[in-house]
């Protein structure tokens, strides 16, 4: 997968009773350059428009939504893994196609059928 490495950092937001004793939100601090994902990956992980992604190219991402560490753990390489895949998927090139008679047909159909529904409402004549 790559190299990673995983910071646990004190929870923001609102809490209760619990909030000052346990810190257990998780900063997984990627190296997309340093990992051993395939050179076409690396570059299309760094071309993305991502906001967790820095300028020297670390993907950061910050999981805290559960009250434990290891769900949180857990959810941060989960998304990690999610965004690999996603940067993996290269999409077919689409091939120009022409439109068919019939749909051509159609859209004149229309076309001249919003044309007299236009017409229709012109100025009456006497």
């Amino acid at each position: 997968m790559g190299n990673w490495v995983a910071h646990v950092l004190v929870a923001q937001g609102p809490g209760g009773q619990h909030v000052n004793k346990a810190s257990t939100a998780v900063h997984l601090r990627f190296d997309i350059a340093a990992s051993s994902l395939l050179a076409a990956l690396k570059a299309r992980l760094l071309a993305r428009s991502d906001s967790r992604i820095s300028a020297d190219g670390v993907l950061v991402i910050k999981a805290q939504g559960s009250r434990s560490l290891e769900s949180n753990k857990a959810e941060a390489m989960a998304r990690l893994h999610t965004l690999i895949e996603r940067a993996a998927h290269v999409p077919k090139p689409r091939k120009p196609t022409r439109p068919t008679y019939g749909s051509q047909q159609r859209r004149l159909e229309g076309k001249a059928q919003r044309s007299s529904v236009k017409l229709g409402r012109g100025k009456v004549s006497e």
